[in-house]
């Protein structure tokens, strides 16, 4: 189980989270990245300031500077074994 109420995270694949400012789950996202490093899971947190949920639907111009952090995000984690 790799949902916030699983106890050991070690051993999972690295992960990149995506939080926008004001999206009601941020926090969650945020803590979630928080365990899987303190767990030695390698693992990005990325917050995009000014956006709320769901700001990737959108189309906006930001969106391609996430989709390019995601792929980079990505390459790096298919290096990481």
């Amino acid at each position: 189980m790799a949902d916030g109420r699983a106890r050991d995270l070690s051993g999972l694949a690295p992960a990149h989270i995506v939080t926008a400012e004001y999206d009601p789950l941020r926090d969650e996202g945020i803590g979630y990245g928080l365990r899987l490093l303190r767990a030695g899971v390698p693992a990005g947190i990325n917050q995009w300031a000014g956006t709320f949920h769901v700001f990737d639907s959108f189309g906006t111009p930001l969106w391609d500077r996430v989709m390019v952090d995601l792929v980079e995000a990505l390459r790096d984690a298919m290096e990481w074994r």
